[in-house]
């Protein structure tokens, strides 16, 4: 049986981020976000929400109106607009790229389409070698991410010194969309796949990689001042599977922004990544150690609301370059809770980031869509008043 593949080794070559970027004319550079994201302590402390651009507004809904999901992420005036919303509605800390973790897929011409009510559903699911082989043909090139370069510039012109977070999906959650060809609450046939043809899933997960990295390149190069890496299937795995068949991928794709960095930054210097999945409280260190091994200037886990986050950062202080800062992690099903109950749990989750080198508050899961927004703007002014 074949062994999968190992990542290789992150390049030692550097490229200074354009010259209009905000991270280097200064827009961005003094941002609590960035600040946090690369452990330091701001007066403010720094929120967003993950799906905060999203059905729980008003004026998402209304923009969208007769307009596909894939369609709105590739209609850069579209995408801007909904980035820009939750920014003007709550004051967040950040802007997170609007997309969805397919939209590689779709820009690599995978017939794959976001069903309501469902999720990603592709046109067939790729099990087999054939599959797979007939699949990773298929390139990404610059023109196809055009829309996406296009939607950053828009947005960032629009933030001043708010930053963008850019977004990308990892290889092994958009691996086994493709295997799976739906969503599947248990990814057996993932999981089947990755043990039956270690060779295939491996050759299938290095293509996923490279879509997802491209992807974010593109962000970080077009304004992104921050990226996350959202593995939204990876608290299915054991520690042994992910660390073998899973981490080599999602260390391919942040490779390929670990190389960005600000003129005149040192070497080990770079650009702020965020590293999250669910249900992950037991492979939290390696996460951090993909960002490391990466060559992440500024490596950061996100934590998930099961994990209290002070106990999350107890597990992630022995790094080589000393404890990383957290990100996270309120518990959605709190936001429509009693204020008094939410309130409670806001202080206790800042609290317990104490601990962390930096920590920047979000959920530990996204914005469910039935959430009254008018929480969300009274969740902000809570943790900057604090």
């Amino acid at each position: 049986m074949t062994s999968p593949t190992i990542a290789p080794e992150p390049s030692s070559e550097t490229h200074p981020l354009p010259a209009d970027h905000p991270l280097v004319d200064g827009r961005t550079t003094r941002a609590p976000l960035v600040r946090a994201l690369r452990g330091d302590r701001p007066d403010v402390t720094p929120v967003w929400f993950m799906r905060q651009a999203g059905r729980s507004l008003p004026e998402y809904r209304e923009v969208r109106q007769g307009v596909g999901m894939l369609d709105s992420c590739l209609r850069p005036p579209l995408a801007a607009e909904i980035t820009l919303q939750p920014v003007r509605r709550h004051r967040v800390d950040a802007a997170v790229f609007f997309s969805d973790i397919v939209v590689p897929l779709r820009l690599a011409g995978v017939d794959v389409d976001i069903k309501p009510g469902v999720g990603p559903v592709m046109d067939q699911p790729y099990r087999t070698a054939e599959d797979v082989a007939r699949l990773t043909s298929r390139t990404l090139d610059d023109g196809a991410l055009a829309p996406i370069a296009e939607a950053v510039r828009l947005t960032v012109a629009e933030l001043g010194d708010v930053p963008l977070l850019g977004f990308g999906g990892a290889p092994f959650t958009l691996a086994a969309y493709l295997v799976e060809g739906r969503p599947s609450r248990d990814h057996l046939a993932a999981r089947t796949l990755m043990h039956a043809d270690p060779e295939t899933w491996a050759r299938l997960t290095a293509w996923t990689a490279e879509l997802t990295g491209r992807f974010l390149r593109t962000q970080v190069l077009a304004g992104a001042s921050a990226v996350q890496l959202f593995d939204s299937w990876a608290g299915s795995l054991s520690l042994a599977d992910y660390t073998a068949h899973v981490a080599p991928s999602s260390t391919a794709a942040l490779a390929h922004v670990a190389d960005l960095r600000t003129p005149g930054a040192d070497e080990g210097d770079g650009l702020p990544a965020i590293h999250f999945g669910t249900g992950t409280g037991h492979l939290l260190p390696a996460l951090r150690d993909v960002l490391d091994t990466a060559g992440i200037g500024y490596p950061v886990v996100g934590v998930d609301y099961r994990t209290p986050l002070d106990e999350a950062a107890g597990l992630l202080a022995d790094h080589p370059r000393g404890a990383v800062p957290v990100q996270g992690n309120i518990d959605p099903a709190l936001l429509g809770a009693p204020w008094p109950v939410l309130e409670a749990h806001v202080r206790d989750v800042v609290a317990r980031g104490a601990g962390a080198p930096g920590h920047v508050v979000n959920l530990g899961h996204g914005v469910p869509p039935d959430t009254d927004p008018t929480v969300l703007t009274r969740v902000v002014e809570l943790v900057h008043s604090l």
